[in-house]
């Protein structure tokens, strides 16, 4: 029986950032311990940044939903939940948490224009080539007064360092995921937004250092225990934003 803990089997060596990376980890979206688990820490944080629906019919995008991360922490809150990702695979498991799967590209969403209330990015720029098209698409689907809510990798030295020569190291990040050429320079996609009628704050996020340590000693003992333990790293804020960050805005009338 192959060890849930062990890194999962690759059957083809891909480039970087190639979308077919997630059709070969199908099987770890949903595993706690497994090589997504951070972006279900940084789901969580994002989701806190969503308030409470304020009309019965609103409407939550999620660009770049994958396999619905997002969900259990939008659950309750009002919102009808519409992922697109270009990935079938992962669709097929948001489907399964109660996400509306539309296949489609983040900069060019199949939805009409201010259809959202909140409009969500989460990891997803640093994957996209033209990450500004995809900013441009985001502010496109929030009605006037919507809220956009993201966060990605700021392009410098330091984030390259922690997001890959170290992060790719550490079983919560697979490795070749990211393109480092693709990182978001956090003053460039601020401007961006403002172009597009959203003023963008920002702040650093990352994992709490000891609750990090300790998942990875409870990873390493055995994936069973990490599942079961149920104390997962919390994402806390940080004043720099020179490695990860989280943005959110209101759209202008």
């Amino acid at each position: 029986m192959r060890d849930a803990a062990a890194a999962p089997t690759r059957s083809r060596v891909l480039p970087r950032n190639d979308p077919r990376q997630y059709d070969d980890l199908v099987d770890e979206w949903w595993r706690p311990d497994g090589v997504f688990a951070m972006l279900h820490w940084l789901a969580e944080a994002r989701a806190a940044l969503v308030p409470p629906a304020d009309r019965p019919d609103a409407l939550l995008v999620d660009l770049g939903c994958g396999a619905g991360l997002l969900a259990p922490h939008v659950a309750g809150k009002g919102y009808r939940h519409v992922g697109v990702d270009l990935t079938r695979s992962a669709l097929a498991q948001a489907a399964a948490h109660g996400v509306t799967p539309v296949n489609g590209d983040a900069t060019a969403a199949p939805l009409a224009n201010g259809c959202a209330d909140v409009v969500a990015a989460g990891e997803v720029l640093e994957h996209v080539p033209q990450w500004r098209s995809a900013v441009a698409e985001a502010c496109r689907l929030l009605r006037p007064g919507g809220l956009l809510v993201l966060d990605t990798l700021n392009d410098n030295f330091l984030s390259r360092l922690v997001a890959v020569h170290i992060g790719e190291r550490l079983p919560t990040v697979p490795r070749g995921i990211h393109d480092p050429r693709l990182f978001v320079d956090a003053r460039a996609l601020v401007a961006e937004c403002a172009r597009h009628g959203v003023t963008l704050q920002l702040r650093g996020v990352r994992p709490e250092v000891r609750g990090l340590l300790g998942w990875l000693l409870r990873r390493a003992r055995g994936a069973a225990r990490a599942a079961s333990d149920g104390r997962a790293p919390r994402i806390v804020p940080t004043r720099s934003t020179a490695v990860l960050y989280q943005g959110w805005g209101v759209r202008k009338g």
